[in-house]
């Protein structure tokens, strides 16, 4: 498994954060357990199975939903 801290534009409203925390839950491999969205920084940390899915997919599925991503980091 691997780590990765999101850090998205600025969120404007709290289902802003539940909107993206539920799509990621869908994907294939990301850890749904340790999916969390901290409204006041803007940020996503997660974790992920890179064999399953990658950090280009995760970022791809938060832009789908009109948000972007300024920055991802892997652990």
């Amino acid at each position: 498994m691997k780590s990765a801290t999101l850090q998205l534009e600025t969120l404007t409203c709290p289902s802003c954060t539940a909107k993206i925390e539920g799509a990621l839950k869908k994907l294939e491999g990301v850890d749904s357990d340790s999916t969390k969205i901290s409204f006041s920084s803007s940020r996503v940390r997660l974790d992920f199975d890179e064999s399953l899915v990658s950090i280009d997919t995760i970022n791809d599925s938060i832009e789908k939903l009109g948000y972007a991503v300024e920055k991802s980091r892997v652990k």
